[in-house]
């Protein structure tokens, strides 16, 4: 009897193997008809939107200013009363008032024109003027400077009285001493050239 069973079910496996699968399937399809999906449902915040509105601005107008009112005129009193309205100033007369002078012109000196010398021109025998007999005669000492210009040769071309004391004599005296001296030129970086040079000269009586 065992046997006989046993021998069915291998026999019939086939058949209830496939019955079983079919069952199986058809309980699954069943369950997925008989019960709802559940899904995730996704749930987006709304887009917030910033609106800009545009306002035109109007243009300013630009105005122009008017011009600032003129100064009033202020009346001056005037001392006498006799004086017309109409008076103009051709009806006065100016023949009364004397004419001034014109200032005098300021006094021209010499007109020397600096030249750089590194060693200044040397007098090569001593100035010894000869003093005018009138100044002895009144005492008169002093000193006047001369203005000379020595040229590169050591030539004495021009001399020009910077402080004298004139109407006695001593200032031509001087002049006329400085003009017999030779003189050492002077020299700028080893070359003799004419400059301009004051000296002093000395008028003292012997006591």
């Amino acid at each position: 009897m065992y046997k006989e069973q046993t021998a069915a079910i291998k026999l019939n496996y086939p058949i209830i193997f496939r019955v079983s699968g079919l069952t199986g399937l058809l309980l699954t399809i069943l369950s997925f008809l008989t019960f709802p999906r559940f899904t995730n449902e996704m749930v987006l915040d709304e887009e917030v939107q910033i609106v800009i509105e545009q306002i035109d601005i109007p243009q300013t107008e630009q105005f122009d200013r008017p011009p600032p009112p003129a100064r009033p005129s202020v009346p001056v009193e005037s001392e006498s009363e006799d004086v017309a309205d109409d008076v103009t100033l051709d009806e006065f007369n100016l023949d009364d008032f004397d004419a001034w002078d014109a200032p005098p012109p300021p006094p021209e000196g010499p007109k020397v024109r600096f030249i750089p010398y590194d060693d200044p021109p040397v007098p090569l025998t001593p100035i010894r003027p000869k003093y005018p007999e009138i100044a002895q005669e009144a005492g008169i000492e002093g000193t006047v400077v001369v203005q000379v210009f020595v040229d590169d040769k050591g030539r004495v071309k021009d001399t020009v009285i910077l402080k004298g004391i004139p109407n006695t004599g001593l200032d031509e005296a001087a002049s006329e001493a400085i003009r017999d001296v030779r003189f050492r030129p002077a020299r700028q970086r080893e070359r003799a050239v004419g400059v301009w040079i004051s000296i002093p000269v000395n008028f003292r009586l012997k006591s």
